[in-house]
């Protein structure tokens, strides 16, 4: 009997020892799991959400670009190009000109190459043909009028404009207000990729909200990054 009431004792020990032992490492470890879900809630709540670039009202997917174009006004108030969250080109930063207000990117890495304005007014039609024909493939082509963009424009800029992906070049007329956003063709495409951000307003005395120019155009939206990888077309 003795040795049936130790063994009986020692289980119950031996229980006791094992869900106190249980017990107090539950103890232990809940108080380091709670810290942890407050850590990340910390680190979550640290971070605030993404903000939208270039004034849009949405974030863009991230393998692609926000950009924002504005005409000019008249010929009193700059157009504004806006690429990846940064104003490259401003009335207020003072690098606009009259004509075509132009800036270039590179379309898989985001890198602007080249900015300025080609004199359309009174610039040599030979020089703006010979730098918009020195756009290379898979460049971004964001642009922006201001004053009047026809006065020097040729029929072959049109074209290089179509083959941009440009709908409205070809009628685009006398201080018609234009923006433009588009893609230089890859090798790896046969046919110019129609662009879906451009707009123009049209220069009618009817309507104009200037006097002798109509009113300011804008367009928006996420570019592609550029795929020069044929696999991933």
């Amino acid at each position: 009997m003795r040795c049936q009431a130790t063994l009986t004792l020692s289980a119950i020990l031996i229980v006791l020892v094992i869900t106190w032992g249980l017990f107090f490492n539950d103890v232990l470890t809940e108080p380091r799991r709670v810290l942890e879900l407050i850590n990340r809630n910390q680190i979550k709540t640290a971070m605030p959400p993404p903000r939208p670039k270039c004034s849009l009202s949405r974030v863009c997917p991230a393998d692609h670009f926000a950009f924002h174009l504005m005409s000019g006004a008249a010929n009193i108030v700059g157009p504004k190009i806006c690429f990846n969250g940064e104003n490259i080109m401003s009335h207020v930063l003072n690098n606009v000109g009259h004509g075509m207000n132009i800036v270039l990117v590179n379309g898989e890495t985001g890198v602007i190459e080249k900015c300025g304005f080609l004199n359309m007014l009174g610039g040599n039609p030979e020089e703006i043909l010979s730098y918009l024909k020195g756009i290379t493939p898979g460049t971004i082509v964001l642009v922006a009028s201001f004053n009047d963009v026809t006065t020097k424009m040729t029929d072959d800029m049109r074209e290089i404009f179509v083959g941009l992906g440009s709908t409205l070049i070809k009628s685009l007329k006398h201080r018609d207000s234009w923006v433009f956003a588009g893609l230089a063709n890859t090798q790896l495409w046969k046919e110019p990729v129609r662009s879906l951000f451009e707009e123009k307003a049209v220069n009618d005395e009817n309507v104009n909200l200037y006097e002798g120019w109509p009113h300011v155009v804008e367009v928006g939206g996420c570019l592609p990054r550029t795929q020069t990888d044929e696999n991933k077309l």
